[in-house]
């Protein structure tokens, strides 16, 4: 990431972690985003969280894909 604090890049965090809780909490069957916003196949506001954090991830490739191919004379910056 290079050391960017863009706001995209942190919401995009943000969604990837609610993500990541949500399935750690789904192997424990219990669907966080369904609690709060209902059954995603009648609420438009849970398929939009589910769309969010899809995009998110799509989103967060470009930053995975500088930070595994910077070289080794070109530290990453935090």
């Amino acid at each position: 990431m290079n050391g960017r604090r863009d706001p995209l890049t942190i919401i995009a965090l943000v969604l990837l972690i609610v993500g990541g809780l949500n399935w750690l909490l789904y192997a424990f069957n219990f669907n966080l985003v369904q609690a709060i916003f209902g059954d995603v196949r009648t609420s438009i506001l849970a398929q939009l969280v589910y769309i969010l954090v899809g995009l998110a991830a799509i989103y967060m490739l470009y930053p995975l894909y500088e930070m595994l191919t910077a070289s080794a004379e070109r530290p990453i910056s935090r």
